[in-house]
């Protein structure tokens, strides 16, 4: 009964444990299906189109939290177009904050058009904050900046001859990209500013204004004589004057406003003179009243030492009087 009973027991263990392997390869080949459904699509499609991605590299990005889309459709892109770049320089640039499908774009872009540019090169331009696509179009098609910009809220650069005469030119540069120096170059806003600077030092460096309307060509060469794409991204082929206006008579504003400050310091000079007049008239009465104030004390000592007389005084008197009386006849009244 016990040895029946122990073989009843190992035969119910021994069974356990193979429906246990049972489901354990079940459910490895369960997980095996799952991941060979989810990349099979990528896989595939890079297997079909000769890119070189296996299994373990699209399981190795998926982990790293690689879009596995971008980079699969990327280096087909590149493969298709005869360029040869790795899976791993791809996800590397990926990784680091870059736009793996632009750098590619720009690669094919640059190789169609037989501009020397090195997958390094195009990364190091695109984790700089530049398009490098759009320097490869603008090196391929070079593209016209108005000069100023619209965008910026004035429509001309103004400038002044030295006869005074305002002119507003309207100007638009025609620039390639220089890729070379596209890492550290001064992006088109330097452009833009040193060509409004050669324009207003050109037209200022004319005697009068009709030199400038009669040959506007004479400022867009003299203004791309000064090699103002130096240090920037760009080369610059052209520069061509749109417009030109006359604007305002700057000088004679200038002189008028000139002859107004004279006529205000020429009035505030005989303010002053005239201060200084009703002050020495002050200054003289002052001195009269107090002159006037000795003659009592004068004649006084007359009188003591006998030089003036009794009538002399009278007479004296008399005419102080009619002098009183001639000048209040000779004043108007006030209600006339």
């Amino acid at each position: 009964m016990y040895n029946l009973t122990s073989m009843v027991l190992a035969a119910t263990q021994g069974e356990i444990v193979f429906w246990a392997v049972i489901i354990s390869l079940i459910i490895v080949a369960g997980v095996i299906l799952l991941v060979v459904a989810a990349f099979f699509r990528l896989w595939l499609q890079a297997k079909l189109s000769k890119a070189d991605v296996t299994f373990l590299e699209l399981i190795g990005m998926k982990l790293r939290k690689v879009e596995l889309r971008t980079i699969v459709l990327s280096k087909i892109t590149a493969i298709q177009a005869g360029l040869t770049l790795s899976t791993k320089d791809l996800e590397s640039h990926y990784l680091a904050g870059g736009r793996v499908p632009n750098v590619v774009r720009a690669l094919i872009a640059a190789n169609r058009a037989n501009i020397e540019l090195s997958f390094q090169t195009a990364t190091a331009i695109d984790l700089a904050g530049r398009d490098i696509l759009e320097a490869v179009q603008t090196s391929v098609n070079p593209k016209v900046i108005d000069c100023p910009e619209p965008a910026k809220g004035k429509d001309t650069v103004d400038a002044v001859a030295q006869d005074g005469i305002q002119l507003k030119a309207k100007a638009r540069v025609t620039v390639r990209a220089n890729i070379e120096r596209l890492i550290g170059g001064a992006t088109q806003e330097t452009i833009i500013a040193r060509v409004g600077e050669g324009i207003v030092t050109t037209i200022g460096s004319a005697i009068t204004y009709k030199t400038v309307l009669e040959n506007p060509d004479g400022i867009s060469k003299a203004v791309l004589a000064k090699g103002l794409d130096a240090g920037t991204a760009f080369e610059i082929l052209s520069i061509d004057i749109a417009d030109v206006d006359v604007g305002k008579n700057i000088g004679a504003g200038l002189q008028a406003d000139q002859a107004e400050a004279d006529m205000r310091r020429a009035k505030a000079e005989a303010e002053k003179r005239r201060a200084m007049a009703v002050a020495r008239e002050q200054e003289m009465r002052a001195l009269v009243v107090e002159n006037e104030s000795r003659v009592p004390l004068a004649m006084a000592e007359a009188f003591k030492k006998g030089n003036l007389g009794v009538m002399d005084y009278y007479r004296m008197k008399n005419i102080m009087a009619d002098t009183s009386m001639r000048d209040s006849i000779a004043k108007p009244k006030k209600n006339e």
